[in-house]
């Protein structure tokens, strides 16, 4: 019995000594922050942290290129501290204030964000370009005042999916993490940007307050 119990303890010793799985490739990792808070258009302090940001309006900046949102806006935020320094994020610590309105815009989830996505240089394959055009009328007939617009073309599942990883490996990092950190968070919006006159982007979390003036 004793080989069978040997056998056991070195089977435990393995399973203690196995590194854990590594997080999900698709999980939220930022964006590369900046060199310095000054690349961004603001930047201001919150305690010992300084907080940076640019207002990326509908546009959503990701590895892979830039995609769109009608019913949403970005900002990208950046996270900077002395050597070491660590802080806890979450995206709903920040409020955005657009032309003075009284009531701040709470942030959103990236998760809200991904059902409006559109990427402008997707090209729909060319036999969905055809169905979309083609008549629902018989005989070779159609196309009348009455006929009803043709479907938009759908992005396949494949393509969808990658473009929305896009998006959630740019949000905000949230949880406790190390200095510099950067990521972009999200207000519900759907206005026109040209109307914007003036933001200001309010944080309030565990670093402490700041409020950031950006540029429409």
């Amino acid at each position: 019995m004793r080989p069978i119990w040997i056998m056991a303890l070195c089977v435990c010793a393995y399973g203690q000594g196995t590194p854990a799985k590594e997080a999900p490739a698709n999980e939220s990792k930022g964006m590369p922050p900046r060199v310095s808070p000054s690349e961004y258009q603001a930047h201001g302090e919150a305690g010992a942290v300084t907080i940076a940001a640019e207002f990326t309006g509908h546009a959503i900046g990701t590895a892979q290129g830039t995609l769109t949102t009608e019913d949403y806006v970005a900002v990208e935020t950046g996270f900077f501290g002395a050597a070491g320094a660590r802080t806890k994020l979450a995206a709903d610590d920040f409020t955005l204030r657009i032309n003075g309105k009284k009531v701040a815009l709470p942030s959103q989830p990236y998760g809200m964000v991904l059902p409006s996505l559109k990427d402008p240089e997707w090209e729909p394959p060319a036999d969905t370009k055809s169905k979309g055009k083609t008549s629902m009328g018989g005989g070779g007939g159609g196309g009348g005042k009455d006929d009803p617009p043709p479907t938009p073309p759908k992005m396949p599942f494949p393509e969808r999916r990658a473009m929305e990883q896009r998006v959630q490996k740019a949000a905000l990092p949230e949880g406790d993490r190390a200095l510099p950190v950067a990521g972009l968070i999200f207000f519900q919006y759907r206005g026109k940007t040209k109307d914007i006159k003036s933001i200001e982007l309010i944080y309030a979390g565990p670093a402490g307050k700041a409020t950031l003036k950006l540029t429409p």
